[in-house]
């Protein structure tokens, strides 16, 4: 088992990539937090996982919600390895000056901000124990941006130099920062990317834009990272790893 022994918090665990990250994570030796907003679903991904997962209730846009959730994943599983700031926000695909401020605000809580909440809440506890992984969870998005999405690029975009950033200045403290930047994926908020009914004929003129020709799905996320949490890549740090299908090249 890759993971053996690691104790993982995956925020937005209750759908989509981080669903399928927490199970993944699981099955290789892991514990997890699933935690989500939606607390019903955190809780039925758990208890479908079974002992290896404890679900958990939180908005990683709240900074003491978020402290609440790095304190409770050490409270239950004795200790935290690693930190996956997967939950995320996006406005619908349209116009830039048709995003009033409060979705705008969203975004940027959701998708930035938490990154700042999690740091405060983690890097004393990796400080202490000598070491630990942040995983973010961006997007092909802050790379190569698709119009109609510009306030929800800018975000990612945040969230991939951040991660550079972070990485240079935790390496003293062997806390290793990486993030995958995946497509756009069949996940709930495919519509909203996409801004349009997901019928096949709209759905194809995105798939057409992807090499491989079709969208990410949750395993392809999933199975990337359990490189990045595992000690495989204990050498890499500072990295974001497009999961693309060559979206990006």
């Amino acid at each position: 088992m890759r993971l053996r022994d690691k104790k993982i918090i995956v925020t937005g665990g209750g759908s989509g990539f981080g669903a399928a990250m927490c199970r993944l994570f699981a099955a290789e030796g892991a514990k997890v937090l699933v935690a989500d907003l939606n607390g019903p679903a955190a809780e039925k991904v758990a208890s479908e996982i079974g002992a290896a997962a404890r679900p958990f209730t939180a908005d990683v846009s709240d900074r003491e919600q978020v402290q609440s959730m790095v304190d409770g994943a050490v409270s239950a599983f004795g200790d935290l390895d690693c930190v996956v700031n997967n939950a995320g926000y996006t406005h619908k695909n349209m116009p830039i000056l048709e995003v009033d401020e409060p979705t705008f605000d969203r975004v940027y809580a959701v998708n930035v901000k938490s990154l700042y909440f999690s740091a405060f809440a983690a890097v004393p506890h990796f400080r202490k124990r000598g070491g630990g992984v942040f995983l973010n969870i961006a997007s092909t998005a802050g790379i190569r941006p698709r119009p109609g999405l510009t306030w929800y690029n800018g975000s990612k975009a945040a969230a991939i130099m951040l991660t550079k950033s972070l990485a240079v200045e935790l390496a003293p403290d062997k806390i290793r920062v990486n993030a995958l930047c995946p497509v756009m994926g069949a996940t709930g908020m495919l519509e909203l990317f996409m801004g349009m009914p997901d019928t096949p004929e709209n759905r194809a003129k995105f798939v057409s834009s992807i090499p491989l020709g079709r969208l990410a799905e949750p395993g392809d996320v999933a199975n990337a990272a359990v490189y990045f949490v595992s000690d495989e890549s204990a050498f890499i740090t500072g990295v974001c790893m497009p999961v693309d299908g060559g979206r990006t090249v």
